[in-house]
């Protein structure tokens, strides 16, 4: 099992940059990329961003780039997801979540189907 516990939410300025953290515990040793989501209500869970737990490949969200950056700090078993230039349409609940799956192609890690392991989620509101 791996544990997944975000944080860094919340009611965002604006002009506030916030960085969501997302800390691992458990069988680490399985994951082999982490990714965010978000959710606003009454929509679908929407892929944000995914990085290899190696940090070698990283992809966005077109919606996303240029504005976002995912990174992870191996030592402490955390993925950050730092958020720039936020628009009101970026306001969701962001969810971390980790895949053990095994993915040498491009498209990997897209979906929620390609995680297995999910955490509570932290809301982030843009104030406008």
């Amino acid at each position: 099992q791996v544990q997944l516990v975000e944080s860094g939410g919340g009611l965002v300025p604006a002009g506030v940059s916030p960085r969501l953290s997302c800390a691992a515990s458990g069988r680490t040793f399985s994951v082999k990329a982490m990714g965010w989501f978000r959710q606003a209500p009454g929509k679908e869970r929407e892929y944000v961003a995914v990085i290899s737990w190696s940090g070698g490949n990283i992809t966005y969200v077109d919606s996303v780039k240029g504005r976002f950056t995912i990174s992870r700090d191996s030592a402490k078993s955390t993925v950050y997801l730092q958020m720039d230039s936020l628009k009101p349409e970026d306001t969701a609940v962001y969810v971390c979540a980790a895949s053990t799956r095994v993915c040498a192609g491009t498209g990997c890690y897209g979906t929620v189907y390609d995680y297995d392991y999910w955490g509570q989620g932290t809301q982030v509101t843009v104030a406008s």
